[in-house]
Protein backbone atom coordinates (compact mmCIF):
# COMPACT_ATOMS: atom_id res chain seq x y z
CA UNK A 1 0.00 0.00 0.00
CA UNK A 2 3.35 1.93 -0.27
CA UNK A 3 4.67 2.78 -3.49
CA UNK A 4 8.48 4.17 -3.84
CA UNK A 5 9.77 5.10 -7.34
CA UNK A 6 13.37 6.23 -7.56
CA UNK A 7 14.86 8.87 -10.38
CA UNK A 8 17.90 8.42 -12.06
CA UNK A 9 18.48 11.39 -9.83
CA UNK A 10 17.99 9.45 -6.64
CA UNK A 11 14.87 11.32 -5.66
CA UNK A 12 12.03 9.25 -4.27
CA UNK A 13 8.47 9.53 -4.59
CA UNK A 14 6.77 7.94 -1.92
CA UNK A 15 2.76 7.49 -2.97
CA UNK A 16 0.48 6.11 -0.73
CA UNK A 17 -1.73 3.73 -2.41
CA UNK A 18 -4.76 2.84 -0.70
CA UNK A 19 -7.38 4.80 -2.62
CA UNK A 20 -10.55 2.89 -2.17
CA UNK A 21 -10.23 3.54 1.61
CA UNK A 22 -8.86 7.35 0.87
CA UNK A 23 -5.27 6.59 1.67
CA UNK A 24 -6.14 5.99 5.25
CA UNK A 25 -2.88 4.92 7.36
CA UNK A 26 -3.16 1.36 9.31
CA UNK A 27 0.11 0.59 11.58
CA UNK A 28 1.35 -1.66 8.90
CA UNK A 29 1.50 1.42 7.00
CA UNK A 30 2.99 4.29 9.14
CA UNK A 31 5.92 1.30 10.00
CA UNK A 32 6.64 0.66 6.42
CA UNK A 33 6.77 4.74 6.12
CA UNK A 34 9.03 5.12 9.17
CA UNK A 35 11.75 2.62 7.71
CA UNK A 36 11.30 4.12 4.36
CA UNK A 37 12.13 7.80 5.42
CA UNK A 38 15.12 5.87 7.54
CA UNK A 39 16.50 4.57 4.55
CA UNK A 40 15.60 7.72 2.45
CA UNK A 41 18.91 9.13 4.25
CA UNK A 42 20.93 8.43 0.84
CA UNK A 43 18.20 10.01 -1.17
CA UNK A 44 18.62 13.42 -3.01
CA UNK A 45 15.07 14.07 -2.20
CA UNK A 46 11.66 12.99 -1.65
CA UNK A 47 8.36 13.70 -2.27
CA UNK A 48 5.45 12.22 -0.90
CA UNK A 49 1.82 12.02 -2.47
CA UNK A 50 -1.12 9.94 -2.77
CA UNK A 51 -3.06 7.80 -5.45
CA UNK A 52 -6.83 8.88 -6.02
CA UNK A 53 -8.37 12.15 -4.93
CA UNK A 54 -7.75 12.16 -1.68
CA UNK A 55 -3.62 12.59 0.02
CA UNK A 56 -4.56 10.39 3.56
CA UNK A 57 -8.44 10.73 5.60
CA UNK A 58 -5.54 9.97 8.39
CA UNK A 59 -5.42 7.04 10.86
CA UNK A 60 -7.69 4.09 9.73
CA UNK A 61 -10.77 4.33 11.70
CA UNK A 62 -11.11 0.42 13.02
CA UNK A 63 -7.43 0.86 13.93
CA UNK A 64 -7.62 4.06 15.46
CA UNK A 65 -10.55 2.59 17.87
CA UNK A 66 -8.19 -0.23 18.75
CA UNK A 67 -5.01 2.60 19.69
CA UNK A 68 -3.92 3.92 16.13
CA UNK A 69 -4.67 7.05 17.54
CA UNK A 70 -2.31 7.39 20.03
CA UNK A 71 0.21 5.58 18.70
CA UNK A 72 3.97 6.93 18.88
CA UNK A 73 4.21 5.91 15.17
CA UNK A 74 3.03 9.14 14.27
CA UNK A 75 5.93 11.10 16.14
CA UNK A 76 8.51 8.39 14.41
CA UNK A 77 6.92 8.94 11.26
CA UNK A 78 6.93 12.57 11.39
CA UNK A 79 10.29 12.92 13.17
CA UNK A 80 11.99 11.01 10.22
CA UNK A 81 10.76 12.96 7.43
CA UNK A 82 11.70 15.79 9.39
CA UNK A 83 15.37 14.55 10.00
CA UNK A 84 16.30 14.01 6.35
CA UNK A 85 18.85 15.81 4.85
CA UNK A 86 17.63 16.13 1.49
CA UNK A 87 14.91 18.63 0.37
CA UNK A 88 11.31 16.85 0.79
CA UNK A 89 7.81 18.22 -0.51
CA UNK A 90 4.18 17.49 0.12
CA UNK A 91 2.70 16.59 -3.22
CA UNK A 92 -0.59 16.65 -1.88
CA UNK A 93 -3.15 15.02 -4.58
CA UNK A 94 -6.19 16.15 -2.46
CA UNK A 95 -7.55 16.50 1.34
CA UNK A 96 -4.80 16.13 4.02
CA UNK A 97 -6.77 15.24 7.43
CA UNK A 98 -6.08 14.17 11.32
CA UNK A 99 -2.27 12.43 11.85
CA UNK A 100 -1.59 12.43 8.27
CA UNK A 101 -0.78 16.05 8.68
CA UNK A 102 2.36 15.43 10.87
CA UNK A 103 4.68 13.96 7.88
CA UNK A 104 3.25 17.29 5.30
CA UNK A 105 4.09 19.23 8.29
CA UNK A 106 7.78 17.79 8.95
CA UNK A 107 8.60 18.40 4.82
CA UNK A 108 10.49 21.23 3.34
CA UNK A 109 7.59 22.34 1.04
CA UNK A 110 3.78 21.63 0.54
CA UNK A 111 2.04 21.84 -2.93
CA UNK A 112 -1.51 21.21 -3.60
CA UNK A 113 -3.88 20.51 -5.56
CA UNK A 114 -6.94 23.60 -5.67
CA UNK A 115 -9.64 20.70 -4.49
CA UNK A 116 -7.55 19.97 -1.33
CA UNK A 117 -8.94 20.55 1.96
CA UNK A 118 -6.62 20.61 5.37
CA UNK A 119 -8.58 19.54 8.61
CA UNK A 120 -7.56 17.66 12.10
CA UNK A 121 -10.63 16.75 14.20
CA UNK A 122 -8.92 15.46 16.91
CA UNK A 123 -11.10 17.40 19.03
CA UNK A 124 -14.27 15.97 18.04
CA UNK A 125 -12.70 12.22 17.69
CA UNK A 126 -11.45 12.92 21.42
CA UNK A 127 -7.36 12.17 21.15
CA UNK A 128 -5.09 14.50 21.76
CA UNK A 129 -3.01 15.97 18.42
CA UNK A 130 1.20 14.78 18.07
CA UNK A 131 3.15 17.48 19.92
CA UNK A 132 5.07 18.09 16.90
CA UNK A 133 2.31 18.35 14.71
CA UNK A 134 1.06 21.42 16.92
CA UNK A 135 4.36 22.69 16.94
CA UNK A 136 5.08 22.86 13.17
CA UNK A 137 1.68 24.21 12.23
CA UNK A 138 2.26 27.01 14.98
CA UNK A 139 5.43 27.67 13.43
CA UNK A 140 3.40 28.20 10.06
CA UNK A 141 0.38 29.81 10.68
CA UNK A 142 0.69 31.23 14.30
CA UNK A 143 -1.64 30.43 17.05
CA UNK A 144 -5.22 31.31 16.25
CA UNK A 145 -4.63 29.83 12.85
CA UNK A 146 -3.70 26.68 14.59
CA UNK A 147 -6.38 26.84 16.76
CA UNK A 148 -8.82 27.26 14.22
CA UNK A 149 -7.98 23.83 12.48
CA UNK A 150 -7.17 21.79 15.58
CA UNK A 151 -9.58 23.24 18.64
CA UNK A 152 -12.41 24.55 16.56
CA UNK A 153 -11.94 21.70 13.75
CA UNK A 154 -12.24 23.73 10.66
CA UNK A 155 -11.69 22.12 7.07
CA UNK A 156 -9.51 25.05 5.46
CA UNK A 157 -9.66 25.08 1.61
CA UNK A 158 -6.51 25.60 -0.24
CA UNK A 159 -7.14 28.44 -0.97
CA UNK A 160 -6.80 29.83 2.42
CA UNK A 161 -4.55 27.09 3.53
CA UNK A 162 -2.42 28.93 0.65
CA UNK A 163 -2.71 32.62 2.33
CA UNK A 164 -2.12 31.25 5.35
CA UNK A 165 1.23 30.17 4.63
CA UNK A 166 0.06 26.18 5.33
CA UNK A 167 0.58 25.56 1.54
CA UNK A 168 3.20 27.34 -0.47
CA UNK A 169 1.51 26.53 -4.00
CA UNK A 170 -1.59 25.21 -5.65
CA UNK A 171 -1.29 23.72 -9.11
CA UNK A 172 -3.22 21.51 -11.00
CA UNK A 173 -3.51 17.88 -11.17
CA UNK A 174 -1.48 17.22 -14.35
CA UNK A 175 1.51 19.02 -13.18
CA UNK A 176 1.50 18.33 -9.56
CA UNK A 177 4.74 15.76 -9.61
CA UNK A 178 6.26 17.43 -12.03
CA UNK A 179 6.10 20.76 -10.11
CA UNK A 180 7.08 19.54 -6.89
CA UNK A 181 10.28 17.84 -8.79
CA UNK A 182 11.01 21.66 -10.42
CA UNK A 183 11.11 22.41 -6.92
CA UNK A 184 13.84 20.73 -6.28
CA UNK A 185 16.05 20.62 -8.72
CA UNK A 186 18.68 22.88 -7.68
CA UNK A 187 19.09 21.16 -4.32
CA UNK A 188 19.35 18.09 -5.83
CA UNK A 189 22.05 19.03 -8.42
CA UNK A 190 23.77 20.54 -5.40
CA UNK A 191 26.36 19.26 -3.26
CA UNK A 192 24.84 16.89 -0.71
CA UNK A 193 26.40 18.72 2.04
CA UNK A 194 25.62 22.22 1.03
CA UNK A 195 21.49 21.06 0.27
CA UNK A 196 21.52 20.22 4.06
CA UNK A 197 22.97 22.93 5.36
CA UNK A 198 21.28 25.26 3.18
CA UNK A 199 18.13 23.71 4.35
CA UNK A 200 19.36 23.92 8.49
CA UNK A 201 19.63 26.91 8.12
CA UNK A 202 16.22 28.04 6.92
CA UNK A 203 14.99 25.45 9.21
Amino acid sequence: MIEIQKSDQNVWTVTLNRPDKANALTAEMLAQLVEIMTQAQSARGVIMTGRGKVFSAGADLDEARAGLAVSPLWEELSNAVAALPCMTVAALNGTLAGGANGMALACDIRIAVPTTKVFYPVMKLGYLPQPSDVTRMKALIGPSRTKMIIAAGQKITSEEALSWGLLDRVVEPDVLLSSANELMAHAVAADPELTAQILASCS
